[in-house]
């Protein structure tokens, strides 16, 4: 029995190909916070945004990298190849088809996927998304819509839903599904499979499309790059470290990244999993109002900021001259 049973998403971090243009797409048109504009930690010169809920709740974190003259990605096997976003309706998903189209965003229309209906949509970078109805949806909560966006809040979108991870070799992902981190098979239809964790529901599921006739994809931007998964806190984070060194996967050991504290270990070929304590936070170092408009630094790259500064493009993000 596992000590501490994993809560469900935390985050999925992306890679886009131009910081303005993710930043619009996912203000402007999904109408997510831009909580934090900060830099990736190990990677200076490239932008890390986080999108979330009003509030920076953790399971409704959409982040991108934008590392400069990085390739675009190709589609295919091991790779986590979709995210997922809970909007509360059926008037929510007929809302969000017709901003689409008076937006542009190519979708697929409303479909339905293990019992959900659902809308699969992809932004300029062919980035995989999709709306899930949370209507009869019952498990982790979700989060709060951002207060200052143009989408009504009675359709806007409250969190991240499952993540799909399309896999080469299935058994292995289920075995790192259900043995090591403690998810439950909970559904099939031919080559797709459901599993959720904790106290289950749309923000607890992970979804495996098993496909062994694509080719193996490479990362670039329009792809994924990780996808994190919700602890409690340093002490429970701790128990899960010394268990995924227990099945000996390759993994990085603690690492503070100031906002959460986590782990990063590779689940499958070119599969990237992190597990991210909920807090501290993203309001600890700046106030809501001025939450994503400038630059913010962890402490222990302060003294960096000047250089910092000169190797990043500038972004306008201050959304209240919107």
């Amino acid at each position: 029995m596992i000590e501490h049973p994993l809560l469900g998403m935390n985050h999925v971090t992306a890679m886009a190909s131009d910081p303005q243009a993710i930043f619009d797409f996912m203000s402007k048109t999904l109408g997510l916070h831009l909580i934090k504009k900060t830099v990736n930690q190990d990677a200076l010169d490239t932008y890390h945004f986080y999108f979330t809920d009003d509030q920076g709740t953790a399971g409704t974190d959409m982040t991108f990298f934008t590392f400069p003259n990085q390739e675009k990605g190709k589609k295919g096997t091991n790779m986590i190849s979709r995210a997922s976003f809970r909007v509360p309706s059926d008037a929510a998903l007929d809302y969000w088809l017709k901003r689409f189209a008076d937006k542009g965003v190519a979708n697929d229309g409303i479909s339905t996927q293990f019992d959900a209906k659902i809308i699969n949509f992809h932004d300029q970078d062919d980035q995989q998304y999709q709306l899930i109805l949370d209507e009869h949806n019952h498990g982790v909560a979700g989060g709060t819509p951002w207060k200052h966006n143009d989408v009504p809040e009675e359709f806007a979108i409250t969190g991240l839903g499952p993540v799909t991870v399309t896999i080469f070799n299935l058994g292995h992902m289920q075995y790192v599904l259900t043995e090591i981190m403690g998810y439950k098979q909970i559904a099939e239809d031919g080559n797709w499979s459901l599993y959720e964790v904790g106290e289950g529901g749309h923000g607890a599921q992970v979804i495996l499309e098993h496909r062994e006739d694509l080719p193996i994809s490479v990362e670039g931007f329009g792809n994924i790059h990780h996808a994190a998964f919700s602890t409690d806190n340093r002490e429970t984070l701790g128990t899960w470290i010394d268990r995924i060194k227990q099945y000996r996967l390759p993994q990085s050991g603690y690492v503070d990244r100031f906002y959460f504290k986590s782990e990063y270990f590779r689940a499958a070929p070119q599969v990237l999993f992190e597990l991210a304590t909920t807090g501290p936070g993203f309001l600890q170092d700046e106030t809501y109002d001025e939450a994503g408009i400038h630059l913010e630094l962890p402490p222990f790259l302060e003294s960096k900021r000047a250089e910092i500064e000169r190797g990043l493009t500038p972004v306008k993000t201050d959304w209240r001259g919107r």
